[in-house]
């Protein structure tokens, strides 16, 4: 739910776009335009598997002190 503060439409459809893309919406709504043949399916989950296990790993790695930990930005 996204709120509308002092007519501000503009800050809460930033709000909304923000919280829609974590949740993934428009990534599936790419998806759905169009017939995903059974392979491609089947590639794509095991990309995703592959990429979720090796992003567990480094940050397992980083906190075990293998790796360095990632630079942050600082704001100035």
């Amino acid at each position: 739910m996204i709120v509308v503060r002092d007519n501000n439409v503009d800050q809460a459809l930033k709000a909304l776009k923000k919280k829609m893309q974590r949740e993934g919406v428009f990534r599936e709504m790419k998806a759905r335009t169009a017939y995903e043949k059974p392979s491609e399916a089947k590639a794509r989950r095991k990309a995703e598997s592959v990429r979720r296990a090796r992003k567990l790993a480094r940050k397992r790695a980083q906190r075990e002190g293998l790796l360095p930990k990632p630079a942050t930005a600082t704001r100035t």
